[in-house]
């Protein structure tokens, strides 16, 4: 069995003398692991970095094996990661994210796009914490959990969608709202492309979407808690405020 593919690498672990297990979320092939012989060398350290673009040779014996991987690089993050707390905790947060939830071997291509375009974008702290929070509302949506915030679920009102239903993961009204508003979930403006995208709103927006991978994704995976990167990326941004 053999493909080529390119993929970005989420994790790395030794593997006997020299080798690694790396776990790789690929264009075509999904989150697949592989063997590659002699990784956790001093030669391969600078380019098994997690977040890494590697151009991929996959080859097994057979389909449902381990199989090993030689991999060439083709994009390093490491400098962009390391220009501040963000970033680093940002790359961290995504790549925790995507080895904790992304089933094995299941083609995600949309979502492969969408993470390799935010962590193009890695550095630019003006702009990655909306591009961050917008990839959270999309990989809710790749993997069945996906936000409804296009109308009001009680009234089909169009204006001042301000909650979302921690049940349906549809957007309500102010006036809908009514008594079951302190029930209710925070919907900032700029979850739906709206209005200015300060860091308070991004975070009001984070905590939302952080319900629903904690109390509906981590359930479907089996009550795994969410990564620590997650929290961890949260923290140095309320600290950026």
């Amino acid at each position: 069995m053999e493909w080529r593919d390119q993929g970005i690498l989420l994790r790395m672990r030794r593997h006997g003398e020299g080798s690694a297990i790396v776990d790789m979320f690929t264009a075509e092939h999904g989150r697949h692991a592989g063997v590659i012989r002699g990784g956790a060398s001093r030669k391969m350290a600078p380019i098994l970095q997690p977040g890494a673009q590697l151009d991929l040779l996959w080859r097994a014996r057979l389909e449902d094996h381990l199989g090993s991987y030689q991999a060439e690089l083709m994009r390093s993050r490491a400098g962009a990661a390391l220009s501040g707390r963000l970033a680093l905790a940002g790359l961290n947060a995504v790549t925790g994210l995507l080895a904790f939830c992304l089933p094995d071997r299941e083609p995600h291509p949309d979502l492969y796009l969408r993470s390799e375009r935010l962590l193009d974008l890695l550095g630019q702290d003006d702009i990655w914490p909306l591009a961050y929070l917008q990839w959270e509302i999309a990989l809710l949506e790749e993997l069945g959990f996906g936000l409804d915030l296009s109308c009001c679920a009680v009234s089909g009102a169009l204006e001042e969608l301000v909650y979302i239903s921690p049940k349906s993961g549809r957007a309500v009204s102010r006036a809908s709202a009514g008594e079951w508003a302190d029930r209710l979930l925070p919907l900032p403006a700029v979850m739906r492309g709206e209005g200015e995208a300060g860091t308070g709103e991004i975070l009001q927006g984070l905590s939302t979407t952080g319900f629903f991978l904690e109390h509906r994704l981590a359930p479907s995976l089996g009550n795994t808690p969410l990564p620590d990167a997650r929290g961890r990326f949260l923290d140095v941004l309320t600290r950026q405020k």
